[in-house]
């Protein structure tokens, strides 16, 4: 068996019904790109990459894909490392990487199917087959309100979820307001996280996390820069509470210092930008070894979901106990026709859980075909 043929997709949808937005950036519109990698006996798989989906196309089509055509797909170490040495010397970090992420994650999509098993047991068993979930959500909003806030809150309450993770960044007086009003309005029962997505400087994030602490928030992702190492290290030894970051690294050798130097009490690589899963397996470990719990983060169309859910399935207890904290689904609330329609199958949240299908091969996904030609605004096609 080897790989016959790659479709690459650039994914639109139309322009949101409410704009939403965080301390970097305003979303006017959803975009992915998502590759389909078909092998000559017909079975295909399906990946994504984190970021720029117009971006990401153009590398994978140009630079990524004609490499390994021909390949066998269960070669996933000896194509990972061939795509990596290729552009080692300038594509260490970003795109290159989310474009191999992508591959990779079809690669496994691949094995599973040919096998006829899930992606979890081949990423080295099922540790657990049901895990909490958190929504991602509370986001700026043209119209954004304390009472809307709440309202929104207290409508991922309703739909099952018991954590909950909220934008801050915009000013700390304001964070602290907002967190304030969401924690009133939830109670101290449900989990409560935050994310400044890097906003603040060291000495601001420890000033506010401080105040933050005053209402049991469970971690403060990413206070700092993703760059500033020495930052994160100040904000974690200062805060009682978890600090997390890593979705804007890359790789094991991005992650290293992060991990080797306890920068981080969370470590959260996305595994459609960070290497695909056949990197995030060396992370896990890497994590491991250092006692940093591993949560990643996740971010796009339910080939995404997927495959974060096959890869937390996989992870160890760290540490292992009769009761250990298992790792969670980051499950995106914010509008996204994309994650809604691409894939027939969504994760469906009960009691704060949700499962991994372990009755359907590979993702375990099935794609849409009509809503994938609905949104694809590009189409490339590689062929050995």
């Amino acid at each position: 068996m080897y790989i016959e043929t790659i479709n690459v997709y650039v994914l639109r949808s139309d322009r949101l019904c409410e704009p939403f937005g965080y301390s970097q950036m305003w979303y006017d519109d959803r975009g992915s790109c998502v590759v389909q990698v078909i092998t000559n006996e017909g079975i295909e798989g399906w990946g994504e990459a984190f970021g720029p989906a117009e971006l990401n196309a153009a590398v994978i089509e140009k630079g990524l894909a004609p490499m390994i055509l021909g390949s066998d797909p269960f070669d996933v170490e000896v194509i990972w490392q061939s795509l990596y040495n290729r552009y080692r010397d300038y594509g260490q970090k970003g795109i290159i990487i989310c474009g191999m992420s992508a591959l990779d994650i079809a690669l496994w999509d691949i094995m599973g199917k040919a096998v006829d098993l899930p992606v979890c047991r081949l990423l080295g068993g099922v540790f657990r087959r049901e895990f909490p979930a958190y929504a991602t959500g509370l986001y700026f909003s043209p119209d954004f309100s304390l009472n809307k806030l709440i309202k929104e809150a207290q409508g991922y309450l309703d739909a099952g979820f018991r954590s909950i993770k909220m934008k801050i960044g915009y000013h700390p007086r304001e964070d602290i307001q907002f967190v304030q009003a969401v924690r009133e309005a939830i109670g101290y029962d449900c989990q409560l996280m935050v994310d400044a997505n890097h906003a603040y400087n060291a000495q601001t994030a420890i000033e506010l996390g401080r105040r933050l602490e005053e209402y049991q928030v469970s971690w403060f992702e990413e206070p700092v820069p993703p760059e500033d190492i020495e930052g994160y290290i100040e904000v974690k030894h200062a805060l009682d509470m978890a600090v997390a970051g890593g979705e804007g690294e890359y790789t094991r050798y991005g992650f290293k210092n992060l991990i080797c130097r306890r920068a981080v009490d969370i470590v959260q690589p996305d595994t459609c930008c960070a290497g695909g899963l056949t990197e995030a397996r060396k992370l896990v470990t890497l994590a491991n070894t250092h006692g940093i719990q591993y949560n990643p983060h996740v971010w796009g169309t339910g080939i995404a979901l997927y495959c974060g859910m096959h890869l937390i399935a996989s992870i160890p207890d760290n540490p292992p106990s009769i009761n250990p904290l298992p790792p969670m689904l980051e499950y995106d609330q914010t509008p996204n026709p994309l994650r809604e329609n691409i894939t027939m199958e969504l994760p469906e949240v009960n009691k704060g859980l949700v499962s991994v299908p372990l009755d359907r091969a590979g993702l375990g996904i099935t794609i849409d075909q009509e809503a994938l030609a609905r949104y694809a605004v590009a189409k490339s096609v590689v062929k050995a």
